[in-house]
């Protein structure tokens, strides 16, 4: 761009294409030419392989996001007889229906009346006044966790129908009548937990449908819900700068009778209109779709740091260009939501997207952080200094490092029937703590420094049986790895320990024929997590990195991975 910094697209599954088009037939304001190529682009990546649409590149039929694609297909007019949807209408079927779809799924077609409210967990906008002592409130939830259910529970608590002006129903995706089934939600961790949650989930059902909306506290609770949402609306990079919560928060603003014209309602919508992705004329006719969010400082820091490790002088004028931008971004006047478990510090991180200065995270701070000091510590000593006090005050008890928060960890919470996505939290990861550690050691931090003694540890705790370590943000397992090893050499580890050695035979047994590493998006789940379908260069190259962090530079396995890179 023309300020120095860059920003690539960032494309995500089909459920936020099809979520696009659920919003605007939800509020009646229908896009038919953006629509019709969000339609084919939701065609152009249907699986062949079972008709249905996977979460991740080449991956399995997911029956939420099939459901999703289905539904958004039809209403936009394609024919159900047509080949796909017959297609993927057989996959759906054949999985159990769309009543096995998740909870987010279900919330989006109880909005479009297909399936009945008891259909989704109870989730009264009482829970807005819950306090932070309360075993369950929403600051215990993650960032994006927090700013997705706000205006869902205003959605929940006034149980609106779409406009949806084509009257397109989705009940052939059922495998029987919607009013004949009896169990939809489910306890999604099996645990004991899960069993209480689920009794919970109960009794709250019928309070919820006929109790809670007559009492005194439900106009309170909606009103809490609707302050904890416009000052973080963020203008039109949108609430949390992220698709679901921005799209919750303008569904919720019609709900609530703000009128097109009211500033809240304007600022939202068009937050979600600046995530399409104009493709056409820069691919050759290739169809428009949604991103997610943007990623403009994590791209724009990761290319700095490309460049100079491909030999560009530090003081280039676009590297130096690119440096001064990111600078600029960093959140320094507003105290975020991060704040509620760290009174008293003082801001320094930066955001992900150009801008959501409720919601910094570590991970980008370190990554800009160690940018700016590899090309001129001096220049930007505040900055760097301003972001190291900040991550080490973010810190978690347990020695690790989560994304957003402090102690975001209440894994109980993971067993509520709501949180079947598996999302709910934001722990300390092994890869955000490993690039707090190398940020923190790179500007200074000694081996014997107190926060880094205990993110060691913690990489200590969280390392697989097998060496290996687990990738939050990557995948997966080859991605934790790299950037823990990484970390320890940083930090000034002994890379002949042990257990670090544990870690360079995983990798080294890990190396296919062809010279490569790879990993397949499988791995998430535990039953498959070995899974590979081909080597990758992105992945052949964290396995390098990791490698040659623990002085293994002239193994074999690394002269094979590089020959493949260079094939």
């Amino acid at each position: 761009k023309d300020d120095g910094h860059i920003v690539f697209e960032l494309e995500a599954d089909a459920t936020i294409p099809a979520e696009y088009i659920f919003l605007n037939h939800f509020l009646g304001e229908l896009e038919p030419e953006l629509e019709n190529e969000m339609g084919e682009y939701l065609r152009s990546i249907q699986s062949e392989r079972h008709g249905g649409w996977p979460l991740f590149h080449d991956g399995d039929f997911n029956i939420s996001a099939s459901v999703k694609a289905y539904y958004a297909l039809k209403i936009l007019g394609d024919d159900v007889d047509a080949p796909h949807m017959a297609r993927a209408r057989k996959a759906i079927l054949d999985f159990g229906g769309a009543q096995k779809a998740n909870v987010f799924t279900r919330y989006a077609l109880a909005l479009f009346g297909q399936v009945p409210w008891r259909a989704v967990p109870a989730m009264p906008v009482e829970l807005m006044l819950m306090p932070r002592w309360f075993p369950v409130n929403t600051w215990k939830f993650s960032y994006w966790s927090r700013t997705v259910i706000g205006p869902l529970l205003i959605l929940a608590a006034h149980r609106p129908l779409a406009k949806n002006p084509r009257k397109v129903s989705c009940a052939e995706l059922f495998t029987k009548p919607v009013d004949e089934i009896r169990v939809w939600n489910t306890n999604p961790t099996g645990s004991k937990w899960g069993e209480f949650f689920l009794g919970l989930d109960k009794i709250l059902q019928p309070l919820e449908t006929h109790v809670l909306p007559h009492l005194p506290f439900r106009k309170k609770a909606i009103k809490r819900a609707i302050d904890f949402i416009t000052p973080r609306l963020n203008g039109e990079d949108g609430l949390g700068a992220i698709f679901p919560a921005m799209a919750n928060a303008t569904m919720a603003f019609q709900v609530l009778g703000y009128s097109k014209d009211h500033p809240d309602y304007k600022t939202a919508l068009a937050s979600v209109r600046k995530l399409v992705v104009e493709t056409r004329d820069k691919r050759k006719g290739a169809p428009r779709y949604c991103q997610p969010c943007v990623s403009p400082v994590w791209d724009t820091s990761l290319a700095a740091h490309a460049l100079l490790d491909a030999g560009v002088e530090r003081d280039d004028e676009k590297l130096v260009a690119m440096c001064d931008w990111l600078a600029g971004e960093q959140i320094t006047g507003c105290v975020g939501d991060w704040a509620v478990n760290a009174p008293g510090l003082k801001p320094g991180g930066w955001a992900f997207q150009y801008k959501n200065d409720y919601y910094p995270d570590v991970d980008d701070t370190a990554v800009v952080g160690m940018l700016l000091h590899r090309v001129d510590a001096k220049k930007y000593a505040r900055q760097i200094q301003l972001a190291a006090d900040w991550i080490e005050g973010m810190q978690s008890s347990n020695g690790g490092w989560g994304a957003f928060d402090i102690d975001n960890n209440a894994e109980f919470l993971n067993s509520i029937p709501f949180a079947d996505h598996g999302a709910l939290l934001d722990p300390p990861t092994v890869d955000v703590t490993a690039r707090c550690l190398s940020f923190l050691a790179q500007t200074g931090y000694r081996r014997n420094h107190k926060c880094i003694e205990r993110g060691v540890q913690f990489l200590k705790d969280e390392q697989e049986a097998d060496g290996s370590w687990f990738g939050r943000w990557g995948t997966n397992y080859i991605y934790g790895t790299w950037s823990a090893l990484c970390a320890l050499n940083a930090v000034g580890e002994d890379m002949k320990s042990p257990w670090v050695q544990k870690a360079v035979k995983w990798l080294k047994d890990r190396q296919r024929a062809d010279g490569g590493w790879g990993e397949d998006g499988a791995t998430y789940w535990q039953e498959r997590r070995d899974e590979v379908k081909t080597s990758t260069p992105s992945q052949t190259a964290w396995a390098l990195l990791g490698l040659m962090a623990a002085g293994e530079v002239d193994a074999g396995e690394v002269d094979k991975g590089v020959k493949y890179l260079n094939a």
